[in-house]
């Protein structure tokens, strides 16, 4: 409560109220305001600086949802996207005595006798951590990057009022339980969770830059393994344009066409190859070299995909670029995304009125968020389900879609990731996957070969004939019975003839 409290006087100190109370239809409540908070002066500044300064002043989680929508030009006035997009790497940095105490209680030792050099100003700032510069003894060029003291307590509070908001959606809302905030809010909680231990974070790393080892598109940094804690993560320093400066990458002679196109390459190898994504990659987290390479930095938060969530994927998007609407409900019903009992003739004619009119036209023609307000739509009339695992997905995409739109607006998503959907399918299927699968396999194939006899005999001696003896045995019992019976009768019997002919016998004398 104390939390919610101080949201909402940051939002009356900040005047937010003018983005929630600007329509006519209100004007009542914006009237009922000044007279309830007589002693608030109007503040000069403008409306989106106000606004990234209420985020920066509400904590880490409310940053990164202001980075989130600073990618997202085409739902936001230019004035608000060019402002928050100060959030993703120039949030107000905490001071370098609290970075130093913080660096020397994890090394148990001072500072000087860690590092060669090391800059006091942090290179750059975000929500959950910061970057100094720094040269290891051995001269290597580093990249400290420090977690912010007292951060996951805040963290804390903002997930459980987060909850809390959920459980009002799910009390309020018609569609509430079907949108499973809750497990939207653990998902997110696990990640950010993740954020903050930093040993994670530079393993995070570590299995990236393996992934793109002899990439020529994606560079990622080396971990400096030695001076790596929960709390801090020393990597090489990495040198570059951030990608939002396209006029600098411009004037460096960088192909912005053939960037745009690797981005979306990188992405779906990331997601289709790996099943192990960047899923932070807002455009402070990314810088471009003179050759037209892109870096990625900032691990904190990678998503993952199991096959099952690799196949469904595959599935959807290569009907998709294909038109195949009718492939697309059907495996929207057969993954369970809606009731099994929805009609897919119906499914796909909604599908085709949402999907149909963005083909064939470049990003800049293409409003991503209209298309999700038409697809909630959709959703809400099938009943379909929100898939908290894929939730981080949904946001990467958004983020490749904005930096896609900043690099190229003629960009044809479509047509460039096209080719790469139809490679992974026929890796997946056929002979390629087959032999794929075996390669993969053949450790534990070739362990379990040897064993293969023994284990067929175990399988029937035990598994298959189990039941048969089970009735043997009862079938022995029931035949000791029967001749127990039948040794009796037969007594029986030879007595009765016995006694029979001793009285015939002594009839006769």
């Amino acid at each position: 409560m104390f939390r919610l409290f101080r949201i909402i006087i940051v939002a009356l100190r900040f005047e937010l109220d003018e983005f929630f109370l600007g329509h006519e239809r209100v004007r009542g409540l914006r009237a009922a305001l000044r007279v309830l908070t007589p002693w608030r002066r109007r503040s000069q500044a403008p409306r989106a600086q106000r606004l990234r300064e209420a985020l920066e002043a509400l904590g880490p989680i409310f940053v990164k949802f202001g980075q989130m929508l600073s990618t997202r030009r085409d739902l936001l006035p230019t004035d608000i996207a060019d402002e928050l997009a100060k959030l993703q790497d120039h949030v107000p940095p905490f001071p370098a005595a609290q970075a130093r105490a913080t660096l020397e209680r994890a090394y148990g030792k001072p500072l000087e006798q860690v590092f060669r050099r090391f800059d006091a100003e942090p290179i750059a700032s975000a929500s959950v951590a910061q970057v100094h510069l720094a040269e290891l003894p051995d001269g290597r060029e580093a990249a400290v990057k420090i977690l912010r003291p007292g951060i996951a307590s805040v963290i804390a509070e903002d997930l459980d009022l987060l909850h809390g908001a959920a459980t009002l959606i799910e009390w309020l809302w018609a569609d509430g339980r079907r949108l499973k905030p809750h497990e939207v809010i653990a998902e997110f909680a696990k990640h950010l969770e993740d954020e903050l231990d930093l040993m994670r974070e530079a393993a995070n790393c570590a299995q990236l830059r393996r992934n793109f080892r002899e990439s020529p598109m994606l560079l990622v940094p080396e971990v400096y393994w030695d001076w790596c804690s929960s709390g801090v993560m020393v990597m090489q320093r990495m040198h570059g344009t951030p990608v939002s400066q396209v006029e600098a990458l411009r004037a460096q002679g960088v192909d912005l066409k053939a960037l745009s196109r690797a981005g979306v390459e990188i992405f779906f190898t990331q997601v289709l190859r790996d099943g192990y994504f960047h899923a932070d990659m807002h455009p402070g987290n990314i810088l471009v070299t003179p050759e037209g390479r892109y870096v990625a930095l900032d691990f904190g938060i990678m998503g993952t995909l199991t096959d099952s969530d690799k196949n469904y994927l595959a599935q959807n998007f290569h009907a998709f670029f294909r038109r195949d609407y009718r492939r697309v409900a059907e495996v929207h019903i057969e993954s369970g995304w809606v009731p099994r009992d929805t009609r897919a003739d119906e499914f796909e004619v909604a599908i085709r009125a949402v999907c149909e009119p963005i083909f064939d036209r470049p990003l800049k023609d293409i409003s991503f968020g209209k298309v999700l307000v038409r697809l909630f739509s959709t959703a809400r009339r099938f009943n379909m389900e929100v898939q908290p695992q894929l939730v981080l997905l949904q946001k990467t995409l958004l983020n490749i879609e904005g930096l896609g739109r900043d690099l190229d607006p003629e960009l044809d998503l479509w047509s460039t990731a096209r080719p790469l959907l139809e490679k992974w399918m026929a890796e997946q299927v056929g002979l390629p996957g087959l032999f794929r699968r075996l390669r993969t396999e053949w450790p534990a194939l070739a362990a379990l070969l040897p064993r293969l006899p023994q284990l067929v005999g175990q399988f029937l001696d035990v598994d298959r004939n189990a039941p048969l003896r089970a009735e043997l045995a009862r079938l022995a019992v029931r035949a000791r019975r029967q001749r127990r019976w039948l040794v009796a009768l037969t007594v029986a019997t030879s007595g009765c003839a016995l006694a029979a002919a001793w009285a015939v016998w002594f009839a006769l004398h």
